[in-house]
């Protein structure tokens, strides 16, 4: 979503009851005992119960499953093949509903969750890898090392003496994932499967920032005594989590250090998938996954030129009518990314005051929704930068969900290593992409559904979610979000940055780009920084295809939003338009079939 960790997962999380988990346990054949819901409920469970991170991330770590908050995922080798036996078990169960006449929310419910598992499969029964979007274990944007201190941080809640000893306990376990992680990576290196050099420098240099922090005062055991006075817990909280980091979780990140450093030399050159084993099967099945469409790298590719084209264009004549005249729009963007008045200071104060003027952008967006949605939901968000331990291979902007029990709000994340990255009239598209109307609403609405199975509810594909974010970018500006001309290039930027991606991550990984050329494209077509593009483009390289998401799913929106339109004349209504999120993440093609047959019922009264 993660974003990003969670923007590259397909279908999610959460329980309440224990009655449908021991028909998860059931034949698969009795499954057409059961209402349907039930068996959605039992899949749901099944994965719950075999995910303490998932059930934490939603704040369901409590009564019968109150054990799970002082545990991690499983992450060893042992775990890609109980996904997969889970997986088989789940699409076994749904099996008997496929034929019947099932009412048009169970059809629309069970169809979405048979592709989202069926998309599961593919890593793991055709690869015999975890995952095709990241299908490095250990990388700069990937591994224990990088998500566990981060998780315990933010996703784990301090509010009782029981939550700061399953802290505790979880610290204990992340030493184990951190062993799990170099024993699965030892075995994927030995086939191949090594992330590329630099990426593997930047990992080192990550590890070593987290290795070299005195035990008693190191982030993770801060976060623990910290939180633990603020929440009034008497006791001594960072004594034994240091001893836990100095004797447990040190010696395993020296084992981690040690063996990326042995397996360094052995990785094979390039940058794209190419370079990997069945790399270019790989990546047309990550594509798939993360567009849900079974367009080629190459139409990707087209597209990704063709939509270069058309913003440019527009993005030059307002660039024109603003006075930058001179060169490419990459270089006229350039020039106003360093213009004084743009630029915040990258100093805690400036860094501040970036924050500040998020969350007022955030704001005035809240107080336009109404004019484009039925009953907008309120939650709460919260507006925070990476930490620094990560922001070196962290991604620039993403967004986390809050927990379904209220216990924690959901999170919009903003790299601010250096402001210089963020010029102040791109900022407000950010805002809206990761706020409202874009991740933060799309995914509140869906998880206050009393309607939709825990499957779908908390489900997200990244087409339709990161579609969706581009689209409420798009939206901002019908609604007049944008306070001036230069707000809209920043907007358009943003179009044209996604446009970009699709023509590098398939350069990347399908014409065997290099890093170095992705980069100077990005520059020299977006104008953004050459750190900001750099950081970008190795995220491409080692999760590929999610790039690909935004602009192809962008495109469904808009195509089924015009189609509406069209269909509707004088009926058509933007808040009833914009209802269709009720009904839950969904692949591309079944959007656009659904937003018809919502036409349809409209012109049929």
């Amino acid at each position: 979503m993660d974003r990003r960790d969670f923007l590259l997962t397909t279908a999610a999380t959460m329980a309440a009851t224990t009655t449908s988990w021991a028909y998860a346990l059931s034949p698969a054949p009795d499954a057409v005992a059961f209402p349907i819901d039930e068996v959605f409920q039992a899949i749901f469970e099944a994965k719950l119960n075999a995910s303490p991170e998932m059930a934490t991330g939603l704040g369901f770590d409590k009564g019968t499953r109150a054990a799970m908050k002082g545990q991690l995922d499983d992450n060893s080798l042992k775990a890609v093949s109980d996904d997969l036996a889970r997986t088989r078990k789940a699409l076994a169960q749904l099996e008997p509903f496929r034929d019947q006449n099932l009412p048009d929310q169970d059809a629309l419910n069970l169809e979405c969750i048979r592709y989202a598992l069926e998309r599961e499969m593919v890593a793991p029964k055709k690869y015999d890898l975890a995952s095709i979007a990241r299908p490095y274990r250990i990388f700069q944007q990937g591994g224990a090392y990088f998500e566990t201190p981060d998780f315990l941080d933010s996703s784990h809640t301090i509010a009782t003496r029981e939550d700061c000893e399953a802290y505790l306990s979880r610290l204990s376990a992340f030493a184990t994932a951190l062993d799990n992680d170099s024993s699965v990576q030892q075995s994927y290196a030995a086939r191949g499967y090594l992330a590329p050099d630099w990426s593997l420098e930047l990992t080192l240099g990550q590890l070593a920032k987290l290795r070299q922090q005195p035990a008693e005062s190191c982030s993770m055991v801060m976060s623990l005594a910290n939180r633990a006075a603020s929440a009034g817990i008497a006791g001594d909280w960072a004594g034994p989590a240091a001893r836990i980091v100095a004797s447990a979780i040190y010696p395993a990140l020296d084992r981690q250090i040690a063996l990326l450093t042995e397996l360094r030399p052995s990785t094979a050159a390039g940058d794209g998938l190419w370079r990997v084993p069945r790399g270019d099967e790989i990546y047309a099945d990550a594509l798939m996954q993360s567009t849900t469409t079974i367009m080629t790298p190459d139409e990707v590719h087209r597209l990704g030129l063709e939509q270069v084209a058309e913003i440019t264009a527009e993005m030059n004549r307002i660039l024109d009518a603003e006075g930058f005249t001179k060169g490419i729009i990459g270089a006229r963007l350039a020039e106003l990314n360093v213009r004084p008045d743009q630029i915040y200071a990258n100093s805690p104060e400036g860094r501040s005051a970036l924050l500040a003027q998020l969350n007022t952008d955030y704001a005035a967006m809240n107080a336009l929704l109404p004019g484009a949605f039925t009953n907008p939901p309120n939650a709460p968000l919260e507006i925070r930068a990476v930490p620094e331990e990560i922001q070196d291979g962290a991604s620039n902007g993403y967004y986390r969900r809050a927990a379904l029990d209220g216990s924690r709000p959901a999170i919009y994340f903003i790299n601010l290593k250096e402001t210089a990255d963020w010029p102040k009239y791109g900022l407000p598209a950010l805002t809206f992409h990761e706020g409202v109307p874009g991740h933060h609403l799309q995914i509140s609405i869906s998880q206050a559904s009393k309607a939709m199975p825990m499957l779908r509810k908390t489900a997200f594909l990244s087409a339709y979610g990161e579609g969706w974010a581009l689209y409420a970018e798009q939206l901002a500006d019908e609604l007049g979000a944008y306070k001036n001309q230069l707000e809209r290039v920043g907007y358009l930027q943003s179009f044209l940055f996604r446009a970009a991606r699709l023509v590098i991550d398939t350069g990347l990984h399908a014409k065997r780009w290099s890093r170095e050329k992705a980069t100077a494209y990005m520059v020299e077509t977006t104008g953004f920084a050459e750190p900001r593009c750099q950081r970008e483009v190795e995220r491409y390289c080692t999760q590929p295809g999610q790039a690909c998401s935004y602009k192809v799913g962008h495109a469904a929106w808009v195509r089924a939003r015009i189609k509406a339109q069209a269909m509707l004349g004088d009926k058509f209504d933007l808040r009833y338009f914009h209802d269709v999120l009720n009904d839950g993440a969904m692949p591309l093609a079944i959007l656009e079939k659904r937003i018809e047959a919502r036409s349809r019922a409209v012109l049929n009264g």
